[in-house]
């Protein structure tokens, strides 16, 4: 069993209600378990393939989902990357190798399932371009009509040709991805589409098991950090609501602390834990490219700021030089390939650590949120142009010279 409840009044809903934020304040809404009535142990899971549905007991879809085969994903050792920072234990948990090449797939699941369960007639989203990859394809499996809005010419070109190729209907604003949320929210509320943004309780629940999984691939031992990319701060703040569960069900003894970092360009998280702000201020003009975490409001942030502050965590930004470089590493000196967004955590803790601010034996996971593939663009504007020659033995020879 489970309820709705406000983060921020405590105000109760019940779990068939369609709402998004508390009607008494205003504030989001997270998905409350009753813990005691949870009969599962480790070793149930353990004998489960490694997947989102292997949590299914901490999750609130009652039917038969609406499944991709998402999770699963591999936990890579940074041994090449960790040992130049002098980080031994430096780790990648590679979610680009979900369905549709990123972390949304753990939420939609979950997501398109609770519409089909709540009896939902079409669903919306809006975002930056994984987001509606990601809704476009769950909705096609779900059979359920699919709308999703997209700032105009600031999407990267993989992400909006899955989402044509799924099916969804497609609409570019003229205006940024916080102008494009307040728009399917405003649509959703007035005309009864599904609003699957992470203001969506139900997406998150999905989102969470990242962290169940890294844990697991650890063999049960919690990392003494986990890191991610921050741009609406639904993920992170999924991952320590999992964790916390994780705790008061007695599967774990310690929190990690969670990290996240931001651009430079869009950093209204950091600047927040940095100026010790209780109320996050938004960046007007968000800028960066690491067009996933383009933000400047992001709607999680109330919940981001409790997680980095209840672990001893912190917040950090960096620069799309550095994004960039570290996206290049990771594909050249690891054999990973993400997206600019992805490379931000391990940029972050590439920075930290340089500041002096890891501990050299933390145990660190850093989730890669992205495929490599999803902006094709900006890794082909990094790159050397193949070299072109005539079809002959001679001219391979002295290209290659």
């Amino acid at each position: 069993m489970y309820r709705l409840v406000c983060v921020h009044c405590g105000a109760t809903y019940s779990p068939d209600q369609i709402i998004y934020t508390c009607n008494r304040c205003g504030h989001l809404l997270t998905v409350e378990y009753d813990l005691d009535g949870i009969d599962v142990s480790r070793d149930e899971w353990n004998r489960r393939p490694l997947s989102v549905w292997r949590y299914r007991e901490l999750l609130p879809v009652r039917g038969e989902p609406v499944s991709l085969q998402e999770g699963g994903t591999p936990l890579y050792h940074l041994k090449t990357i960790g040992k130049e920072l002098g980080l031994p234990e430096l780790y990648a948990k590679h979610e680009g190798m979900n369905p549709t090449g990123s972390f949304k797939d753990r939420g939609m699941t979950v997501g398109v399932s609770m519409a089909r369960e709540l009896g939902m007639k079409s669903v919306a989203c809006a975002s930056t371009g994984n987001t509606s990859a990601s809704l476009a394809a769950y909705a096609a499996k779900g059979g359920i009509p699919c709308v999703v809005l997209l700032p105009a010419g600031k999407v990267a070109l993989g992400k909006v040709a899955q989402a044509l190729m799924h099916g969804a209907r497609v609409i570019s604003i003229r205006g940024n991805f916080d102008r494009a949320l307040e728009m399917v929210h405003e649509l959703c509320i007035s005309h009864g589409l599904y609003l699957l943004n992470s203001v969506n309780p139900y997406r998150l629940e999905g989102q969470k098991t990242i962290g169940f999984e890294a844990i697991d691939q650890l063999g049960g031992e919690v990392p003494d950090r986990m890191v991610l990319p921050v741009g609406n701060a639904g993920n992170i703040s999924a991952v320590y609501k999992g964790l916390r569960e994780l705790e008061a069900l007695g599967f774990i003894d310690r929190l990690p602390m969670m990290t996240g970092i931001q651009a430079a360009g869009s950093a209204p998280v950091v600047k927040a834990i940095e100026q010790n702000l209780d109320v996050l201020v938004p960046e007007a003009a968000p800028e960066t490219i690491a067009t996933a975490i383009r933000i400047g409001a992001p709607v999680n942030a109330e919940k981001a700021l409790v997680a980095i502050r209840e672990t001893g965590g912190t917040a950090a930004s960096v620069t799309d030089e550095e994004i960039l470089a570290m996206q290049r590493d990771l594909a050249r000196k690891e054999g990973i390939g993400v997206e600019p967004a992805s490379a931000a955590s391990v940029a972050g803790i590439r920075k930290l650590a340089e500041l002096g601010l890891i501990d050299k034996d933390e145990r660190i996971v850093c989730v890669v949120t992205g495929h490599l593939l999803k902006d094709p663009e900006t890794v082909v504007r990094q790159c050397e142009p193949p070299t072109e020659i005539d079809a002959d033995l001679p001219s391979l020879l002295s290209a290659l010279r």
